[in-house]
């Protein structure tokens, strides 16, 4: 029996794959794309900002753009008054070119240009400062006002982090930020970490509320702090995750290839999006008798979070070609438009797990086995497939189908895109849905 992992049902996406509009797409624009669809990010956000405001906790959400290189998400951020977190000057050009204003942005990444702190501070972005020279650059700038920051704390919960100021380190740049005065506005503290836990994230939040506390002592406004990203996306239901990591081996996937269950993404979770936020703020830390939300509101501490991946759930997914197909025994091999560069999860030794769609160019009928393939793309390298398990098509693909894969926008589309053997790189969609019986409305993002 073939190996299954299907996507949460997806009503909108049937309907895109029903209308022949894709098809339509593949042809104009000659080549793989990835479309995108800005009203699930707007829902998203709306869910983030609910959970804030159900938990009764002054909060601000600032969208993650590495996630996905897109101007419209950014877009819509700027129409909504969201935040965005920026980690270059590129991205923070792009940001401000799109609408967002600078005192919108906080700027992370763990080791700055003079030039980044210089925009930012110019902005009033808010910086957040991962190390002691970092902090050294920023309070030498000569600005108008003074620059904002955020103090990064190392995580005790994971001590291998390259990120973050140790305890020594951390209490210098306090002392720093009170000696300076006027020069900057010390605004709190940030962590950034690894993982989904809700509880570790709580721990770690609940000690920053303490830290925010200790520095007003010595004069600083330390009313904020931020807890980053880090929250899951469900992509696939409960049992068919299970099933996957109990029944998959080397048999599943072309050439033999070996994955265990910790090399992939953790594609089910019971606790997701901003369901994950409120389980952060209903959780104690450690050492408190009370929730992190009531923490917070105790301190009169401002909650900053930072996601990527969870505001881009549902809000895309990726199309390709077939250009051929070689029957194996077994199985076959399909060679689509485009290279596993533009599927990023391929490229961490792992696999983009939920399963993708085939819709065939002509109608034919459904066979009683379903036809084993997988995925590969169009580079001379051995290693370039978008899909090493035998997927289970319904059909026998030919060229000229299309294979679409679901929920791609957070990280997948263009973390290690590349014009490789000068293929052009995907283009991005934007598709409008207004309603349910009217055509969907199409124009490329910039």
């Amino acid at each position: 029996m073939a190996l299954t992992l299907p996507a949460h049902p997806d009503p909108l996406a049937d309907r895109l794959h029903e209308s022949g509009l894709l098809a339509e797409l593949a042809h104009g624009l000659g080549g793989p794309f990835h479309y995108l669809l800005p009203h699930r990010f707007d829902t998203n956000l709306t869910a983030f900002r609910g959970a804030l405001t159900d938990a009764g906790v002054e909060g601000r959400v600032y969208y993650a753009k590495k996630a996905n290189k897109a101007g419209v998400f950014v877009e819509r951020c700027a129409a909504q008054g969201a935040g965005v977190d920026v980690a270059s000057l590129g991205e923070l050009r792009d940001a401000l070119g799109h609408g967002v204003r600078g005192e919108d942005l906080v700027v992370t990444g763990p080791a700055k240009t003079t030039d980044l702190l210089r925009v930012a501070a110019q902005q009033g972005a808010l910086i957040a400062v991962d190390a002691l020279d970092e902090l050294d650059r920023v309070l030498t700038l000569c600005q108008a006002r003074p620059p904002r920051v955020l103090l990064r704390v190392h995580p005790r919960s994971q001590p291998g982090s390259r990120f973050g100021l140790h305890e020594e380190d951390l209490d210098e740049a306090v002392h720093d930020c009170a000696e300076a005065g006027d020069q900057v506005r010390m605004e709190g503290f940030s962590f950034h970490l690894s993982g989904y836990d809700p509880q570790q994230r709580a721990d770690l939040a609940g000690d920053l509320v303490e830290l925010c506390l200790k520095a007003r002592v010595l004069g600083l406004q330390a009313d904020r702090i931020s807890i980053g990203g880090g929250f899951a996306v469900d992509y696939v239901p409960a049992e068919a995750w299970q099933t996957f990591l109990d029944r998959q081996h080397p048999g599943d996937y072309h050439a033999g290839k070996t994955f265990t269950a910790s090399d992939f993404y953790p594609y089910h979770s019971p606790v997701a999006g901003a369901g994950a936020l409120a389980a952060v703020l209903a959780a104690r830390p450690a050492g408190h008798g009370e929730s992190l939300a009531v923490r917070l509101g105790q301190a009169g501490v401002m909650l900053l979070l930072e996601p990527g991946r969870a505001l881009l759930d549902g809000a895309g997914s990726s199309v390709f070609t077939v250009q051929g197909v070689k029957d194996r025994a077994g199985y076959g091999i399909l060679t689509v438009d485009g290279t596993s560069l533009s599927l990023s999860e391929q490229w961490f030794n792992s696999e983009y797990l939920p399963d993708p769609r085939l819709l065939p160019a002509r109608p034919r009928p459904v066979t009683d086995e379903p036809y084993r393939a997988c995925v590969g793309g169009a580079s001379c390298l051995d290693s370039d497939l978008l899909t090493w398990r035998k997927i289970a098509f319904p059909v026998r693909p030919y060229a000229g189908d299309l294979i679409v894969y679901p929920n791609t926008a957070g990280y997948q589309m263009d973390s290690n895109e590349s014009p490789f053997h000068e293929l052009p790189l995907p283009p991005k969609v934007v598709i409008d849905c207004p309603d349910d019986t009217s055509r969907p409305r199409w124009r490329l993002d910039h």
